[in-house]
């Protein structure tokens, strides 16, 4: 089976979970994925990555071998990003 690319699992993630931001970058093996979203709310990080994983579905197991993660709801991420030092 072909390995899928970045884009193609940036694309699997969003059909199965709304993303207010999401990028996924990788080499067809292995995946590193930053998710932004709402249905994160409430939710604590192993109930995060399992709902991105049932997004994926049998992707998961059939084509998908690794993948990392960092999930935020959208007020984390702006908490994140307006945390994070700005350099000239």
């Amino acid at each position: 089976m072909r390995e899928p690319t970045p884009a193609e699992v940036e694309s699997y993630i969003a059909a199965g979970l709304p993303c207010e931001q999401l990028a996924v970058e990788g080499d067809g093996r292995h995946f590193y994925a930053t998710i932004v979203s709402p249905e994160f709310e409430g939710l604590s990080r192993v109930r995060r990555h399992q709902r991105v994983y049932a997004a994926l579905g049998d992707r998961m197991r059939e084509q998908i071998h690794a993948l990392s993660m960092k999930t935020y709801t959208p007020a984390e991420f702006a908490a994140q990003g307006a945390a994070a030092p700005h350099h000239p």
